[in-house]
C-alpha cells in the first residue's frame, strides 16, 4: 500500500529558535516541514516544492509578513496562518485584508497552532480524505468558478487568485445563490464557529471578494448586503 504523503508546511520566521521548535512540533504531528527566515528564502522554497500551508511571522525584518502575504495572493491561494506578537485588532484586520486565512498570537501553545493548521487544511481540501461531494463549478455573470481546480476565471478567461477563505466564501455563496446568508451561517461554514459581534472577518472577506469580482462595494450588483440579516449573491447561476 502506498503511504499517504504528509502535508507540506513552510514556516517563515526570523527567530531560529522558533523555526527549530515549530519544525520539531510539526514533525511530531505528522507534517513535512521546511523552515526559512525571510520572504526571499520562502520564494526559493516554494519554487523547489509547493506548500500545502504557510505559517508566516508578521514581524519580519525588511519585507514583513503583510507584504509577503500580499505578494503570495497575486499568484497563489496557498493557505496562510500568520504569527504575531501584537494583540491589537488592527493587525488582525490588516492581515485578513491581504489574504491571511487565520491568526495565532505569540506566545502560543503549539497544540493550538496544530489545531489551526489542521482546520485550515481541512477546509482547503488539502488534508487526506477532505474531499466532500460537490458540483464541479458554476458560471455567473460571465465568471467561471471551478471547485475542483480551485480556479476563478474572469469574463476574459484570466485566472483570478483567491485566498482559501475567499474560495470557501464564494463557493458557499454560489451554493446558496439568491438566498440570504447570515453572518453566523457564513462564519460557521468558513471558520467552524459562530461570528463574534465585534469581529470583522466576514465583512473583510466579503469586501475582498467583491474587489476580486470587480463588484462596486458602494453599490454592489453581485454580492449585496441585506441590512440586519447578512449577504446574498444575486446572479443567474449555471453549472459547469
Amino acid at each position: 500500500m502506498t503511504a499517504t504523503p504528509r502535508p507540506h508546511i513552510v514556516v517563515v520566521d526570523d527567530d531560529q529558535q522558533i523555526r527549530e521548535l515549530l519544525s520539531q512540533v510539526l514533525d511530531q504531528y505528522g507534517f513535512a516541514t521546511r523552515a526559512v527566515a525571510d520572504g526571499a528564502a520562502l520564494r526559493r522554497a516554494l519554487a523547489e516544492q509547493p506548500a500545502d500551508l504557510i505559517v508566516l511571522d508578521l514581524m519580519l525584518p525588511g519585507e514583513d509578513g503583510l507584504a509577503i502575504c500580499r505578494d503570495l495572493r497575486t499568484r497563489s491561494n496557498t493557505p496562510v496562518i500568520m504569527l504575531t506578537a501584537r494583540g491589537e485588532s488592527i493587525d488582525r484586520i490588516v492581515g485578513l485584508e491581504v489574504g491571511a486565512d487565520d491568526y495565532v498570537a505569540k506566545p502560543f501553545d503549539p497544540r493550538e497552532l496544530i489545531a489551526r493548521i489542521r482546520t485550515v487544511l481541512r477546509r482547503a481540501s488539502a488534508m487526506p480524505g477532505a474531499t466532500p461531494t460537490r458540483l464541479r463549478g458554476w458560471t455567473f455573470d460571465g465568471w467561471t468558478f471551478d471547485a475542483v481546480r480551485r480556479e476563478l476565471r474572469d469574463p476574459d478567461g484570466a485566472i483570478v487568485a483567491l485566498s482559501s477563505l475567499e474560495f470557501r466564501l464564494l463557493e458557499l455563496l454560489l451554493q446558496n445563490a439568491n438566498q440570504v446568508l447570515t453572518r453566523d451561517r457564513i462564519m460557521e461554514a468558513t471558520a467552524g464557529r459562530p461570528a463574534d459581534p465585534f469581529e470583522r472577518r466576514i465583512d473583510i472577506a466579503i469586501s475582498r471578494l467583491r474587489a476580486r469580482l470587480r463588484d462596486d462595494g458602494r453599490e454592489p450588483r453581485l454580492i449585496k448586503t441585506v441590512r440586519n440579516r447578512g449577504y446574498v449573491l444575486t446572479a443567474d447561476i449555471g453549472s459547469s
